[in-house]
C-alpha cells in the first residue's frame, strides 16, 4: 500500500508541476531576502576554464555541461526559479591533482576565481573553497587560505580520493583543522574507483549515490564525526541511498558488523542533504522521517543538470506532498541561512 501510495503521489505531482510546454513557473520570488539558495551550485569561470583547458581536463571545445559555464545563462537559470544565490563549487576529481605542484597552482586558482565571482556578485553566489585530498598538507594551507582570507562560505571535499573515503586516517589532520574552523565540508561524489560500468546506465545515475553513501558511512565508521563536533557535513543528492539503508545498517550494527545503531542515528540526524537528484515524492518520506526538514538544502546541481530539468525538479519539490508550507520555506532558504552565516550577512545587506 505504501508503494502504491507514493507511486499515486508521484504521478499526481508530475501531472500537477508540469504543464503541456514541459515545465511550471517556480513558486518562491527571487529576490535576495526571499529567493532560494542552492547549495548544490557548480561554476567554472574563464580563467578556470583556460587553466583546465591547458592541462587536459577538458577539451577545447564541447566536453560536459559543467565545463561550458556561463555567467549569463546561469543568472538567468536563477531567475527563472528563483533562485536568490548559489553557493559555487567546482568539483573535479582527486586525481586530477595528483602532481603536488599542479595542486598548489590548480587549487589556488579555482578558489581564487570563485571568490572573484563572489566579489563581483555578492549577493547572488557564495562558494565552497577546493581541497586537494591527494596532499593533505596542501589541503590544510589552502582550507586557510580560503577560510580566512577569501571568505569561502566552506570548503568542498571529494567523497573518495583514489579510493580512500573520507572516513580514512589519512584526513583525520585536515579534519581537526577544520573543526577547528567550524567549518562546512560540502562532499561531492567522484565515482566508484573500482566499479565496472554497468552497459547503458551512466555512473551519475547509482555510483555517484554510491559513492555518497560510503563517504558518510565511513566517517560515522571511523569516529570522524563524534571526534569533530564541530564540523558540519553536507551530503550530495539527498545523502545517496544512506537514509534509505538505515534499516540495514542498524542491523548490521547490532551484529557487530557495523557502527553501532546509536553512532548511525547520530550521524544521520547531524549531516545536512541537499535536494539535487533525487527530490520526489519516493524519497522525501524516507529523508525526512531520517533527518527531518531542518537538514534538508535546496539544490539543483546546475549547469551539470540544464535549464528545463532544473525547473522540472524545481516545480516537482515545490508540489511535494511529504513538505508542508513551514518546511518549503526552511528547505529553499532558512535552513542554508542557519548553516552559511557569511552569505547570509551579505544577502541581509541587499
Amino acid at each position: 500500500m505504501r508503494t502504491a501510495a507514493l507511486a499515486t503521489a508521484a504521478a499526481t505531482v508530475s501531472a500537477t508541476a508540469v504543464s503541456t510546454t514541459g515545465v511550471a513557473p517556480a513558486r518562491a520570488a527571487g529576490g535576495p531576502r526571499t529567493g532560494r539558495i542552492d547549495t548544490h551550485h557548480h561554476a567554472l569561470p574563464p580563467a578556470m576554464r583556460r587553466w583546465a583547458v591547458e592541462h587536459g581536463l577538458l577539451p577545447p571545445e564541447g566536453g560536459p555541461r559543467w565545463g561550458n559555464w556561463d555567467l549569463g545563462r546561469t543568472l538567468d537559470t536563477m531567475d527563472a526559479n528563483g533562485i536568490a544565490a548559489g553557493v559555487a563549487s567546482s568539483p573535479a576529481p582527486s586525481e586530477a591533482f595528483r602532481d603536488r605542484n599542479l595542486a598548489l597552482s590548480g587549487t589556488r586558482l579555482f578558489n581564487e576565481s570563485l571568490a572573484e565571482l563572489v566579489k563581483d556578485h555578492p549577493t547572488r553566489f557564495g562558494f565552497f573553497a577546493y581541497l586537494p585530498l591527494l596532499h593533505v598538507d596542501v589541503a590544510i594551507q589552502e582550507a586557510a587560505y580560503a577560510l580566512d582570507e577569501l571568505g569561502a562560505d566552506g570548503v568542498l571535499m571529494m567523497a573518495n580520493a583514489e579510493g580512500r573515503y573520507l572516513g580514512d586516517p589519512a584526513f583525520e589532520p585536515l579534519f581537526a583543522e577544520l573543526d577547528r574552523r567550524s567549518a562546512v565540508v560540502f562532499t561531492h561524489p567522484a565515482g566508484l574507483a573500482d566499479a565496472r560500468p554497468v552497459p547503458g546506465v551512466d555512473e551519475w545515475i547509482a555510483d555517484y549515490m554510491l559513492d555518497t553513501t560510503r563517504t558518510a558511512l565511513s566517517l560515522i565508521t571511523a569516529g570522524t564525526l563524534d571526534r569533530h563536533r564541530r564540523i558540519s557535513v553536507i551530503l550530495s543528492h539527498a545523502g545517496g541511498f544512506l537514509p534509505y539503508a538505515g534499516g540495514r545498517v542498524e542491523h548490521a550494527g547490532r551484529q557487530g558488523e557495523g557502527p553501532s545503531p546509536e553512532a548511525f542515528r547520530r550521524a544521520v540526524r547531524r549531516f545536512y542533504y541537499d535536494t539535487a537528484m533525487p527530490a520526489s515524492p519516493y524519497a522525501t518520506p524516507s529523508l525526512l522521517a531520517a533527518a527531518g526538514s531542518g537538514r534538508l538544502l535546496f539544490g539543483t546541481d546546475w549547469p551539470q543538470v540544464a535549464a528545463p530539468e532544473v525547473r522540472r525538479t524545481t516545480a516537482l519539490l515545490d508540489c511535494d506532498p511529504s513538505l508542508d508550507a513551514r518546511a518549503h520555506a526552511a528547505v529553499n532558504r532558512g535552513n542554508a541561512l542557519r548553516l552559511l552565516p557569511t552569505l547570509a550577512k551579505r544577502l541581509r545587506r541587499a
